[in-house]
């Protein structure tokens, strides 16, 4: 059986039709507080359709399909790990300002020393600190060398990953006790991450799509699995994405 044909003129008219009666839709999500959706069901579910629309548009490249994330290069968003947190408000923040966008004083960016490119720590140390982390990841059984690698994280790591790993909001450091990396937690993964961080970068989509598509968009991410209810606001220019690892 052919397919019906639609004329160009024909499909304007139904795409304008469709936007007039989804236009009070848009205008209640515009009208209502990204924290305020979850207590209106039926907007905060408009507001996920429409967001997973764009989500297929603009993210699907690196995050892919259904945010899956892709291993070594584009983290995870089905998952509860956050660098910087994943409630509602801080999911819009990281879309809107983005990642380590140098032009954008209000992008989200940390960063992690070069140890071992910078000299910081020579080759022997980093082995130790890679045997501690993969100790408090479970990894590998405490050592000699997790020994000298604990204290030489204390001196070097906690301030911004925390004394036991647990991770640092304030700085976007991530957590380094559980089974979630984006670029890996095996050895020679860690000890190229530890020798010369990636630091990643994430477009900002304030300036490329408008306030309530981004509201809608990041209401799709926080449901995708890993949304977390409010928590206390980070403090103001302690700013950074989020990213399932991980590594900066």
């Amino acid at each position: 059986m052919l397919r019906r044909l639609v004329k160009p003129r024909d499909l304007a008219k139904e795409m304008a039709a469709d936007a007039k009666r989804r236009a009070p839709t848009v205008d209640a999500i515009a009208a209502t507080a990204i924290t305020d959706l979850p207590a209106k069901p039926e907007l905060m579910q408009a507001a996920v359709q429409g967001g997973g629309a764009a989500f297929r548009v603009h993210c699907v490249q690196c995050h892919g399909a259904g945010g899956a994330g892709v291993k070594k290069l584009y983290p995870s968003l089905t998952d509860d790990d956050w660098l910087w947190g994943g409630d509602l408000a801080t999911i819009e923040y990281t879309v809107t300002h983005g990642i380590r966008n140098p032009d954008h004083k209000a992008t989200r960016t940390s960063l992690m020393p070069a140890f071992g490119r910078d000299g910081i720590l020579d080759a022997a140390q980093i082995g130790d600190v890679v045997s501690f982390v993969r100790t408090i990841s479970r990894q590998e059984k405490a050592s000699a060398s997790s020994s000298r690698g604990a204290a030489l994280f204390a001196d070097n790591c906690a301030v911004c990953h925390g004394a036991g790993g647990e991770g640092g909001r304030q700085v976007g450091a991530p957590k380094l006790t559980d089974a979630i990396w984006l670029y890996g937690g095996d050895r020679d993964s860690l000890t190229a991450t530890i020798t010369q961080p990636r630091n990643g970068v994430m477009p900002r989509w304030g300036g490329r799509l408008d306030p309530v598509t981004i509201k809608m968009l990041s209401a799709y991410v926080y449901s995708l699995g890993g949304g977390e209810k409010g928590l206390a606001p980070v403090a103001e220019g302690a700013v950074d994405g989020r990213g399932t690892d991980g590594q900066p």
